[in-house]
């Protein structure tokens, strides 16, 4: 079990909206998690000089990444991809079986299922042939960290609970409309592809977290 002096930072770099002067926005999500001594870059956004843009806005050194997680293929979340690994071939990725072709990297590694990554990580694995999301372990409950949620946020929600009790959802929420979930969270801060954030915050005005590059969540 995670301890309370352990720290989760989740830096929004790449998402639809903007918070932070500087930074630009753009379709696509890209975040950076600080956790447990690691540093991982979920998603790559959907441009690489809009990617790197942002990471030097935000003082955010991409050598200092040490793995890159990747939800799924869609072009908003691979975009930034290669450039990353052009100048920082050290890292370690995460992908779906889906995702083909030359890396140079330190290791890659497909997770078509369910499994716990490392220490306090895990991934739901490649749910409905689509899409992998990732999991942080706290003492509150699960980070729940999402790409767009194609395969639907009950399922994903579902498959994280054999890990543990989500606490907060980030991320893009495709098509999400059951608004009643969001009961079962604590927090969520809907990014990206979410098409209902309005309902989402005046429903939840006590769990809701804006998104946009620049935004900082630190549980």
């Amino acid at each position: 079990m995670a301890s309370h002096d352990d720290k989760i930072k989740i830096t929004i770099i790449y998402d639809n909206e903007t918070r932070i002067e500087g930074l630009k926005a753009d379709w696509g999500f890209s975040c950076l998690i600080e956790a447990y001594g690691r540093r991982i870059l979920f998603d790559t956004g959907g441009s690489g000089s809009i990617l790197l843009n942002n990471m030097d806005a935000l003082s955010i050194d991409p050598f200092s990444i040490e793995e890159v997680f990747i939800s799924h293929i869609h072009f908003d979340h691979t975009g930034g991809l290669a450039t990353i690994l052009d100048i920082n071939d050290k890292v370690t990725l995460y992908a779906p079986s889906s995702l083909r072709g030359v890396f140079h990297v330190k290791e890659i590694i497909y997770e078509d299922e369910p499994v716990q990554l490392y220490d306090h990580f895990f991934t739901t694995g490649l749910l409905d042939d689509m899409e992998q999301s990732l999991a942080i372990e706290t003492d509150k409950g699960l980070v729940v960290i999402v790409g767009c949620s194609h395969p639907g946020v009950g399922n994903i929600l579902k498959a994280m609970t054999q890990f543990g009790k989500p606490y907060i959802l980030i991320g893009g929420l495709h098509g999400f409309e059951e608004f009643e979930l969001i009961k079962r969270l604590q927090l969520v801060c809907p990014t990206h592809c979410t098409q209902h954030i309005v309902e989402i915050q005046s429903l939840y005005p006590d769990k809701y977290i804006q998104g946009g590059a620049g935004t900082v969540i630190e549980i």
